[in-house]
């Protein structure tokens, strides 16, 4: 089947996928009638398109006792439809057929079984005319069948009649919310033949005055009379034209498109019943809901000032469109260029709640109470192992792992939990990020995109206190100095004590009166002097300069911390915090361009 395609803009298939993109992404979002709304029409739209394109279908609608049998009788030339005073008169639609073949799939989806085929005129080849029951009927089901077929059919002949031309229950429930369907509409004022010309020439121009105002300019009004044939002729001619051109069809979708869209871009939240901190309505993207609205009649309904949305789908968006064209990429701007800003300080609410200064302050004495114990002076090194160590307190690098003297266990750690104020300045930073995010988007999306900042709070601390951990674990590795200098500390330690047994052995001697050998010395000093006194003396020099160089090596082991800890802290807040802002910008990004392609 060859689709037809627009002379300009994007195809009809293009957008019906986009109206279908913008309602999947709009889905959790935006109200449930919105959505399901835009569905139903591109579901309608690839029904009808799979069935005959040959076929126009259009329709009579009316109130009751504007002659709208009469006038279908007219224009099939025989009496098809039974004409009364008895109201309502019309109680099921029914079909007259020009060149029929092929329509019965058309009728059945239509759910007409009332068909009627008829030859009088050849110009209405490929014509399927409904005579449908009265609008204002006293019965329900009559209303409702015409609901149903006036957001089936191609094309809309409305009639009206001098009496009831302004009938506020013909304007709200269908002029108006069709606005956006003035391409596929037709007005006739029948039963002009009971007025004076002038009388008719003044309802023409009230009629024309009051559709403008329905946001319906331009749509054809013509004087007709079924009973006279007056006006009959050029009915004939321009519905000939519609169905020669064999664009109803396309025309019906297109418009439908175009109308479900604007539902879109002005629609409210998915659900009333969340509330924000602040007062204002949240989105909650990951609740069910369910619902239906079929969009045109009964969306119209609820609220009959949506016209203007259907006026700005057409003409230029203005309501709706304003809030969405281009918020999506400015708001992407915001999020990639100026997410700095957000986390600096959502970052730095991070570290002070998850005790950032208590670990990179334990780090610096962790640092110097481990240098002491790994280099210190071999005699009273081991004094300083009853000292707690800061960070094994905090449970960080505290545990080794089997077989891996050298890698630690990452485990929960003892930092102290974050105070009052500081989880209070966490969640400020938070909404902050989803205000500043949500800044000028509409009211559904900026919901949506607050909840989104909010999403993953729960699982913060957590993920937090594991960074840390994780993260510390590099202040626990031992430098390769402290093995030389206990290498050293030890070999010095030897020396000493070589010293010292050599001092003990002549000090034997010299108690059981042996003869002395001969005795080295330095200068005047022996050697075992040398030996124990110069050890000590280096010992304690060397743990002293260790410990020097520990205090130094601490500090800058303490920068280096605090310096990861909030790179891993800030990493922890853009996947927890910002990705999911920046998904959900992203989301209303392509919702807008989806928008402005099925609206094109």
């Amino acid at each position: 089947m060859k689709l037809l395609r627009r002379k300009e803009g994007p195809s009809l298939d293009s957008r019906l996928a986009a109206l279908l993109e913008a309602a999947t992404l709009g889905e959790g979002r935006l109200s449930v009638q919105a959505v399901s709304g835009a569905r139903a029409v591109a579901e309608r739209a690839g029904v009808r398109r799979s069935l005959s394109i040959d076929h126009t279908v259009a329709a009579l609608a009316g109130a009751t006792g504007s002659g709208k049998s009469s006038l279908y009788n007219a224009l099939a030339g025989e009496e098809l439809a039974d004409v009364g005073v008895t109201r309502p008169t019309t109680s099921t639609a029914q079909a007259a057929l020009w060149d029929g073949e092929g329509s019965g799939p058309l009728l059945d989806w239509l759910e007409v079984p009332q068909r009627h085929s008829t030859t009088t005129n050849p110009d209405f080849s490929g014509l399927v005319l409904l005579d449908l029951p009265d609008h204002d009927s006293i019965r329900l089901s009559h209303r409702l069948e015409v609901d149903r077929l006036v957001e089936l059919v191609d094309l809309l002949v409305w009639v009206v009649d001098p009496q009831k031309y302004a009938d506020a229950a013909l304007h709200e429930r269908y002029l108006r919310p069709l606005a956006g369907h003035r391409d596929v509409m037709l007005v006739v004022l029948n039963q002009v033949d009971r007025l004076p010309p002038q009388a008719v020439e003044r309802c023409l121009r009230d009629l024309r005055r009051l559709l403008d105002e329905d946001g319906l300019t331009g749509v054809p009004v013509l004087a007709v009379s079924a009973r006279t044939g007056t006006g009959l002729n050029e009915l004939r001619t321009l519905l000939g034209d519609r169905v020669s051109e064999r664009k109803s069809w396309s025309a019906r979708l297109a418009a439908d498109i175009t109308s479900a869209a604007g539902h879109l871009a002005t629609a409210g939240p998915a659900t009333e019943t969340a509330h924000e901190p602040d007062g204002q309505a949240a989105a909650m993207p990951d609740t069910p809901v369910s619902g239906d609205l079929v969009p045109g009649i009964e969306a119209g309904r609820a609220e009959v000032g949506v016209v203007a949305a259907n006026r700005s789908a057409v003409g230029g968006a203005e309501a709706g469109g304003a809030a969405v064209d281009g918020v999506g990429s400015r708001s992407l701007e915001r999020a990639g260029k100026g997410s700095a800003g957000w986390d600096r300080a959502l970052t730095g609410a991070l570290c002070a709640a998850a005790g950032v200064p208590v670990v990179v302050e334990a780090v610096a004495k962790g640092h110097r109470h481990r240098a002491v114990v790994a280099t210190g002076w071999p005699l009273t090194r081991w004094l300083r192992r009853f000292r707690p160590d800061p960070l094994r307190r905090l449970r960080i690098g505290g545990v080794a792992q089997p077989g891996r003297p050298d890698r630690e266990l990452v485990g929960r750690t003892s930092v102290p939990g974050a105070s009052a104020v500081q989880r209070a300045q966490v969640e400020t930073a938070i909404r902050d990020v989803g205000a500043t995010a949500a800044s000028g988007l509409p009211g559904p999306w900026a919901a949506a995109v607050r909840q989104a900042a909010r999403s993953r709070s729960d699982e913060l601390a957590d993920a937090v206190d594991r960074a840390v951990a994780k993260t510390s674990v590099g202040a626990t590795r031992r430098p390769r100095w402290w093995r030389a200098v206990n290498v050293l500390q030890w070999l010095v330690f030897a020396t000493m004590l070589a010293g010292a047994l050599w001092l003990g052995v002549l000090f034997g001697m010299d108690y059981l009166r042996l003869p002395q050998p001969p005795l080295p010395t330095v200068g005047v000093v022996p050697w075992p002097t040398v030996l124990l006194l110069g050890g000590a003396l280096a010992g304690v020099l060397i743990a002293l300069l260790s410990r020097l160089a520990a205090w130094a090596g601490g500090r800058r082991r303490a920068r280096r911390t605090a310096k990861a800890l909030r790179a891993a802290i800030g990493r922890v807040g853009q996947a927890y915090v910002l990705e999911p802002v920046e998904a959900e910008l992203d989301r209303h990004a392509r919702f807008a361009e989806a928008l402005d392609l099925a609206r094109a």
